[in-house]
């Protein structure tokens, strides 16, 4: 999320707009202190509303965890997962190291043991 002072808006009112086209939230300043955050008018606004589109924009961005934004959003967390699910918005984020070693393990785990075990006739 990029932040914009009152008076970069005068300034930087075409990278504001950019951003928004990309579908990035910005923060608008004034003396430092937050004064409102411009929210990009797109699929998501229409479909799931204000709030919500802002909670899962902040989530996306990583500025808020899963519960916060759940409770940003005003829903139930697995009506979120599924708004989250239904934009296309990942949740659960792996380092690329940290998810290799995942698919490994998983991967050796789907492995056919090489000894089977034998039913003793009666």
């Amino acid at each position: 999320m990029d932040a914009f002072t009152v008076r970069d808006l005068r300034e930087r009112t075409g990278e504001l707009i950019r951003d928004a086209e990309e579908g990035k939230l910005s923060l608008v300043t004034k003396h430092g202190h937050p004064v409102f955050i411009a929210v990009p008018f797109d699929d998501w606004l229409v479909a799931f509303g204000v709030r919500v589109a802002l909670a899962m924009r902040l989530f996306e961005e990583e500025v808020v965890s899963l519960a916060q934004a759940t409770k940003l959003a005003g829903v139930a967390e697995e009506e979120f997962l599924e708004k989250l699910a239904a934009a296309g918005v990942a949740v659960a984020r792996y380092p690329p190291d940290e998810l290799n070693e995942e698919v490994k393990a998983l991967q050796l785990q789907q492995k056919p043991s090489r000894y089977r075990i034998r039913k003793a006739k009666r």
